[in-house]
């Protein structure tokens, strides 16, 4: 049943698949139906394409991953972007896949409720001005929707400033602070590492076990020696190389308070998801004293922090390195139990991609970018098998979300 809300708001039939989230992955299932010639609609919260990479991200950050693992579908990096391609540079490619393959999002529209209607068989996604409505439903929110802020005892006694690394932006505003990093991911160290840049003293917070490994051995890309040994040699095996070759380029770890987990890194990514970091500079600051690796938090005081160790430390300010969410939750009406209670599809890669009644996720596979592009061209193909055995080939291939919108609101 609809409320009252809903039935005061604009209905829009979309012909194609409604896709929420105009970031890489919405982008990349987009250009692959526009390449088969199915439209679509993007519904995107924010005013802008990538909003994570746009508006959330640091200055300083690059890609993790050499540029070719990080290709969307249908599209190379320029020749000319280095191998890790900067923040900048990345937003640049986007924007540019975009534009290739005419991908006009409707912006500033927040979906509040997207739900099955089984009487007339359709999704009806719910924004705070329409409600639009298609046989297919593609998520793209993807795993790092919202900020995830831990539930420190005490953090809302402390007088200094506590941003989340979605808020942190350059080092500068933090210069000879002595301020506490929660969080010892990717972010946790490269904030830690920026923060040294400008004077500041970095604690470092280690809760858990972590597998830091060197980003490049020899100028070759540590990942890409793992995914080529991966095809010739057993998962046990090659994570032993990685640790050898970790151990001989960054020293035992565990003495630096950064003890490893018992599975080996891709073990653990494939199992449960956890990222090992890829050090840009980071170990080399923890073992001159630069950065400094403290134990878990008790307490957050008025002007501190008391550790469980029973260390009392004073900071100016708390940097929440303690990454993101899914919030998918919060909005689908998942009635076949689809998703998890975090709002991550319950089937695993290389099959979660597609649920029922038309029900898609993209950017959900916790294997970066070149996960979404998997995703993306298994969706298209399926969404496009479908179109064709009910609407045959489109005359035209270069319909996008804006001329649908267009059409719809024009309608006599």
């Amino acid at each position: 049943m609809g409320t009252c809300r809903e039935a005061d708001l604009s209905q829009i039939f979309v012909p194609g698949p409604i896709i929420v989230g105009a970031g890489p992955s919405g982008l990349a299932v987009a250009a692959c139906l526009s390449n088969r010639g199915v439209p679509s609609v993007i519904l995107e919260r924010t005013d802008c394409l990538a909003s994570l990479w746009q508006k959330r991200t640091y200055d300083r950050l690059k890609l993790h991953l050499p540029k070719h693992f990080c290709e969307l579908p249908l599209m190379c990096f320029p020749k000319n972007f280095p191998k890790y391609p900067s923040k900048q540079q990345f937003i640049s490619y986007v924007e540019s896949y975009a534009a290739r393959f005419n991908i006009k999002p409707v912006f500033n529209q927040t979906v509040e409720k997207a739900e099955f209607d089984v009487v007339s068989g359709l999704w009806k996604v719910k924004t705070q001005d329409y409600v639009y409505t298609s046989t297919w439903l593609v998520v793209a929110t993807g795993e790092n929707a919202e900020p995830v802020v831990p539930d420190i005892p005490g953090l809302q006694k402390f007088t200094g400033p506590v941003v989340h690394t979605s808020a942190y932006k350059s080092g500068s505003v933090f210069a000879n602070r002595k301020v506490l990093v929660v969080g010892c991911g990717n972010s946790g160290m490269e904030v830690s590492l920026d923060l040294c840049r400008y004077n500041a003293l970095p604690h470092m917070v280690v809760r858990n076990s972590v597998h830091v490994l060197p980003r490049d051995f020899f100028g070759l890309s540590i990942f890409g020696i793992a995914m080529t040994l991966l095809k010739w040699f057993p998962l046990k095996l090659v994570d032993k190389f990685l640790l050898l070759i970790a151990n001989s380029t960054l020293g035992n770890t565990d003495r630096l308070g950064l003890r490893r987990p018992k599975t080996g890194p891709i073990e653990l990514k494939n199992v449960t998801g956890k990222t090992p970091v890829l050090d840009v500079g980071a170990i080399s600051l923890i073992q001159s004293g630069q950065i400094i690796v403290t134990q878990a938090v008790k307490e957050i005081t008025r002007n501190g922090a008391k550790f469980i160790n029973g260390q009392e430390i004073e900071f100016d300010s708390i940097i929440l390195a303690t990454g993101y969410k899914s919030n998918v939750p919060y909005w689908l009406k998942d009635i076949n139990g689809f998703f998890t209670k975090e709002g991550m599809p319950k089937t695993p890669f290389p099959n979660g991609w597609k649920g029922e009644n038309g029900l898609y996720t993209v950017g959900f596979t916790r294997r970066g970018l070149s996960g979404t592009a998997f995703d993306a061209v298994k969706i298209a193909e399926d969404i496009t098998d479908q179109w064709m055995k009910f609407n045959g080939p489109l005359s035209s291939r270069n319909i996008c979300s804006s001329h649908i919108i267009h059409l719809l609101f024009n309608k006599s």
